[in-house]
């Protein structure tokens, strides 16, 4: 590299603010790798590089086998390398690229995170806490999501890997949503159980705050691979309501191992008799429209 070239270079730009013609060197998380073959016949690299401001396609031509057999798909790694656009789109064509040791880098680094701040959705979840009147309930919802075992990771863990609120917070993002749907819902259908259908929307997914692991790139704890977040979250927040009167433990359980359905998931057999009451099927549906509106705008898929 020459000295103007150099002194061009931006060291650790973020994926946001790349730019045609500009020299870079970063650290990324490698999303995809795949060996494949141009039109004259030899071989190259296909990458995908992300940082938490976005996404960008990498190409390696000079040495990919040799390149390649450094890092896999899902490790973190430091490129250097000049932006090109190609075919209308930003490609960062990769001159070396390296993985980077575990633990010499904060997984936050390199995963996308919820716009909102922490603090704020925090707050969101509190207030709808004291929405809660009865006291048992109330407990319940407080522990899983504020202040019990799991509540660092609920606020951390995005509420799917690829879906919906794939994003650090998107957990705690998702659940303030539906909560505050509830409460409209409880507005217009006044016979609905208020103080549970809240305490559900509040816990219904506590199970994701053990289903994930964080590196480069979110990927599946061993119980979240084998058992699934509606039977991680029964066991949660079984343990949490134990104190409660059992007609109350299981309509709040029925919520949470119902809330994709009655027939899915682990939870099938456990609410193999369907809805136990109007607000598991209430909730149920206010779920899925939270998720499925937050993922068309986001991927624009309907």
């Amino acid at each position: 590299m020459g000295r103007v070239e150099a002194a061009l270079a931006q060291v650790h730009p973020r994926v946001a603010e790349l730019h045609p013609g500009q020299r870079f060197e970063g650290r990324y998380a490698c999303l995809a790798k795949e060996r494949l073959t141009a039109r004259n016949g030899s071989s190259y690299l296909s990458l995908r590089l992300r940082d938490r401001s976005g996404v960008i396609g990498a190409r390696v031509f000079r040495d990919p086998d040799r390149i390649g057999l450094r890092f896999e798909a899902g490790d973190a790694i430091a490129a250097r390398g000049k932006v090109e656009r190609y075919r209308g789109e930003l490609v960062a064509e990769l001159e070396d690229a390296r993985p980077l040791e575990p633990g010499s880098f904060d997984p936050a680094e390199f995963l996308p995170a919820a716009y909102r701040s922490a603090d704020e959705l925090t707050g969101f979840a509190e207030h709808l806490v004291r929405e809660i009147h009865d006291p048992g309930l109330r407990g319940v919802a407080e522990t899983v999501v504020l202040s019990g075992p799991v509540a660092a990771e609920f606020g951390r863990a995005p509420a799917t890997r690829a879906g919906h609120h794939a994003y650090l917070g998107g957990l705690l993002e998702h659940t303030v949503a539906v909560g505050t749907l509830v409460g409209e819902v409880c507005q217009l259908h006044p016979r609905l159980d208020s103080d549970l259908l809240m305490a559900a929307a509040l816990v219904h997914d506590a199970g994701r705050a053990r289903e994930f692991t964080y590196g480069a790139d979110f990927g599946l704890s061993a119980e979240g691979r084998l058992l699934g977040h509606l039977a991680i979250g029964a066991e949660i927040v079984g343990a949490a309501a134990s104190s409660l009167p059992d007609e109350r433990r299981l309509a709040l359980l029925n919520c949470v191992l119902s809330h994709h359905g009655p027939d899915a998931g682990p939870g099938r057999q456990a609410a193999a008799r369907g809805f136990a009451g109007p607000e598991a099927l209430a909730l149920y549906r206010i779920n899925a429209l939270d998720a499925s509106v937050k993922g068309t705008l986001e991927h624009g898929r309907i």
